[in-house]
């Protein structure tokens, strides 16, 4: 059992990398990978948070591919799309890079919320598939640390129902999806957690 992590340890580990670091929080659905992103990016100071859930593809989209059902799946977002947005990030001069945010309430990405500054010192990233082969491969490349949440499953799974319940779904349609398309996804992102720099079971 990997033991917890001090999140004071985690913010030090950041501030510890060279130049303007690009560091990635990877995981499956559930794991905590929004909470730990947005509390590292708040504690960082200059920092800014874009997540791979901006390159969800468009619910018309989904529906034109018949992938509607399987929503979350890594055929379900554009990893090309992503992938450029951090080679320019990585890239950034000057100027501003919008990137995109996904609204779970609407269950849409929208374009451009994100504006991501040249004097950011810090840029953190959060997703399930950065550890993924395929076209997803460069994502790794980009950042210069990912870290891999893997907490209990049994509370892992307990939060994405609570999530799915939130968001409108009921009880039945909840565990369905949590133990569903969810858990498949979850079963090859857990898959890639050897290729991290550091897996966390949880942060104190």
């Amino acid at each position: 059992m990997i033991p917890p992590v001090r999140f004071a340890e985690l913010v030090a580990r950041v501030r510890a990398l060279p130049g303007r670091p690009l560091v990635g929080i990877c995981g499956p659905p559930g794991a905590g990978k929004s909470t730990l992103a947005d509390r590292l990016t708040a504690a960082l100071g200059e920092a800014i948070c874009v997540g791979m859930d901006g390159y969800h593809l468009a619910q018309a989209e989904l529906a034109r591919l018949g992938r509607a059902d399987r929503k979350g799946a890594p055929d379900t977002f554009d990893p090309d799309g992503y992938v450029d947005l951090l080679r320019r990030v990585r890239g950034q001069a000057s100027g501003t890079v919008y990137a995109p945010r996904f609204h779970r309430e609407i269950e849409e990405p929208v374009a451009g919320e994100v504006p991501v500054r040249r004097d950011h010192g810090y840029v953190v990233t959060e997703g399930n598939y950065l550890l993924m082969d395929g076209p997803w491969r460069p994502v790794r490349d980009l950042l210069d640390e990912v870290w891999f949440l893997q907490p209990d499953e049994s509370l892992r799974r307990d939060r994405l129902v609570a999530r799915h319940r939130e968001f409108g779904r009921s009880l039945d349609e909840a565990r369905t999806r949590t133990l569903g398309s969810d858990e498949h996804n979850a079963v090859l992102i857990n898959a890639t957690a050897s290729r991290a720099d550091l897996v966390i079971s949880g942060v104190l």
